[in-house]
């Protein structure tokens, strides 16, 4: 049987947020043992902050939290797929619906989408 590998990525794999109604690939973020544990647990996305070095909970600052409702893992058990409800309009900390917003066009990358909300007003930056 396939169960998650930690140890293949140091301790993290990464965990695509995938909206389960439209199949939108909103972010890709990492997870540990505990930060799984807490969102089958939960049912909201936990994920572990590399940057910070820090468990975090999607939208306990901004409140666009995601809810659970479908958690896969790849053949190899180093990949998750978290499908989920995103609640509020923007993923992104940038305040973009997906931080996906950038595509390669004519040999540069271009903005694509607007913002839902101002990262400034939500976290002070």
């Amino acid at each position: 049987m396939i169960t998650p590998d930690f140890e293949k990525g140091g301790g993290l794999m990464p965990a695509i947020a995938q909206d389960a109604d439209t199949g939108e690939v909103l972010m890709l973020a990492y997870m540990n043992e505990e930060s799984l544990r807490r969102t089958l647990r939960d049912g909201k996305a936990w994920y572990y902050s590399r940057s910070r070095d820090k468990f975090w909970m999607k939208g306990e600052t901004s409140g666009n939290i995601q809810l659970v409702s479908e958690v896969r893992l790849d053949c190899d058990g180093d990949a998750l797929v978290v499908k989920i409800k995103q609640i509020g309009d923007a993923a992104c900390h940038t305040g973009h619906r997906s931080c996906f917003f950038m595509r390669w066009n004519d040999n540069e990358w271009v903005e694509e989408g607007e913002k839902v909300f101002d990262p400034e007003e939500v976290y002070g930056k």
